[in-house]
């Protein structure tokens, strides 16, 4: 078959979690003999940063590591109707322009066969529920929540006829445990300051206490203002800035453990999601310590494939115990990534998208369908 997605930017990943995601996805369904295609915008605020931030030679990053996958940039005289022609499955993110996502929608309405689902990767529809109610989902075959609560909201507001709960999970091919190396740092953390949503969280969760213990810490993310930064400095924390989302994985193999610091929309109004840091980190096998979040669908195993403390105290006695006792780390690592890989990759995303289609699909997708069964 054949799947769109529109995306904010499957290029570039700076401050852009669902890229992630979405690569991951995309590469499965392109190993499974599947054709799939990203469309992005030229006005793509992820890209542009990027090229701001680090230069154009950093969009070479996604080729170099990703040359599986196609990416095509759309500008405003772009003829989608043709684009859509041959789909199968067209999937549209949440950060798509809602013109165009009432476009897509009314191609949809007015005789398109695929199969138009609406994907939502973020906290919006608690936060700015304005945006998220003003988008016209009425053609659309089905929506993708990436969590229980966020599909319930959809439901509760009469947003969708019709809402499937879709995690988001690690492509395992790519985050995993790298080879064994020389630990250059004891802590690291792999995230983005953003909005204010987590800014006294991570001072209390991550800055206190690598300063109290003296630890090796290494921070990567962007949008650190100037007082985020001087407070790295002073508590001895190197901040390296964006990393392409590739390398993180071997950036975890050089330190001992990690952390997991949620936004604050997450844990007080969409307990259950845990946003795509936590399963890349499992992944790679890394210990991991998090601050307070309900993990209310129990995706995971709390205490046995991570720990979980209440406050900024208790993740400094939690650090230390997991830094000194070897037993413990090990223990950590080898539960999460077993959860993770029984449960979590985007190998089992893909599995539940194709159910999904098959009940919310349309005639041709459900033909689609029932010749790859018979195929296997």
């Amino acid at each position: 078959m054949k799947f769109i997605f529109y995306t904010h930017s499957l290029i570039s990943d700076w401050n852009h979690g669902n890229a992630h995601f979405l690569r991951g996805i995309m590469r499965d369904l392109t190993r499974r003999g599947h054709e799939a295609v990203a469309l992005e915008p030229f006005e793509s605020w992820s890209r542009g940063n990027l090229v701001q931030d680090q230069g154009e030679a950093a969009l070479n990053d996604f080729a170099t590591h990703f040359p599986e996958l196609h990416a095509e940039i759309y500008s405003a005289d772009f003829n989608h109707e043709a684009a859509l022609a041959d789909a199968d499955v067209v999937v549209v993110h949440e950060w798509t322009d809602p013109a165009l996502v009432s476009e897509i929608g009314r191609i949809r309405a007015n005789g398109g066969t695929f199969t138009l689902l609406f994907h939502d990767t973020h906290h919006r529809a608690v936060s700015s529920e304005g945006d998220i109610a003003g988008l016209r989902l009425t053609d659309y075959d089905g929506i993708l929540a990436f969590g229980e609560t966020l599909r319930e909201r959809y439901l509760k507001a009469g947003w969708g006829r019709t809402v499937f709960t879709w995690h988001e999970a690690a492509d395992d091919t790519l985050f995993k445990p790298m080879p064994a190396v020389d630990k250059a740092g004891e802590l690291i953390w792999v995230g983005n300051w953003g909005d204010d949503e987590r800014s006294a969280e991570i001072i209390e969760f991550l800055v206190k206490p690598a300063k109290t213990l003296g630890l090796k810490t290494l921070v990567h993310g962007v949008r650190y203002p100037d007082h985020a930064k001087q407070a790295l400095q002073e508590a001895n924390i190197t901040f390296g800035g964006w990393i392409a989302n590739a390398k993180v994985p071997h950036a975890f193999a050089q330190h001992r453990v990690t952390v997991h610091i949620p936004r604050r929309p997450y844990v007080q109004n969409l307990p259950g999601i845990p946003t795509i840091r936590p399963f890349e980190a499992l992944a790679c096998g890394i210990p991991l310590i998090s601050a307070p979040w309900d993990d209310a669908e129990h995706l995971f195993r709390a205490g046995d494939d991570y720990l979980i403390v209440p406050d900024g105290e208790a993740m400094t006695a939690r650090l230390r115990e997991v830094l000194f006792d070897r037993d413990l780390a090990q223990s950590l690592a080898r539960s999460g990534r077993e959860t993770l890989m029984a449960r979590h990759t985007c190998r089992h995303r893909v599995d539940e998208l194709l159910t999904i289609l098959a009940d919310c699909g349309t005639d041709r997708v459900t033909r689609k369908l029932v010749s790859m069964e018979a195929a296997e």
